[in-house]
């Protein structure tokens, strides 16, 4: 199985984003999203699931949304008059079935930062 791990900090006061809904989807060919699961970061900001790729092709694609915008609001760190985030979207592939795959973010109302690497 693939590990899928993330780790969320607020960028805004340099605390870990915590309980943040997140959810995995495959994209299949045809361009429908299968959710692969939901969850939320722990107190800390991180999540760490396994993720059964399957048959999966190993250019296949899938999308990990954060939902950021209600953490924000309820922090007051968020503008509620203009939002325009409200969800990141980061699309990626999984081509080795049996890897870890780490996906951190910097996050903000108004921007974020990611990346990834190999677990």
């Amino acid at each position: 199985m693939a590990k899928l791990t993330t780790h969320t900090l607020n960028s805004v006061d340099g605390t870990h984003a915590g309980g943040i809904p997140v959810a995995l989807f495959r994209i299949e060919a045809d361009g429908t999203r299968t959710e692969l699961f939901k969850l939320a970061t722990d107190e800390g900001g991180r999540l760490s699931q396994e993720v059964s790729l399957g048959s999966s092709a190993p250019d296949t694609g899938y999308e990990l949304v954060l939902e950021t915008g209600l953490f924000f609001e309820a922090r007051g760190q968020r503008d509620s008059s203009q939002p325009i985030c409200s969800d990141i979207v980061f699309r990626f592939t999984m081509p080795d079935p049996d890897a870890g795959y780490h996906i951190p973010m910097m996050l903000a109302p108004n921007s974020y930062s990611v990346w990834w690497s190999s677990l």
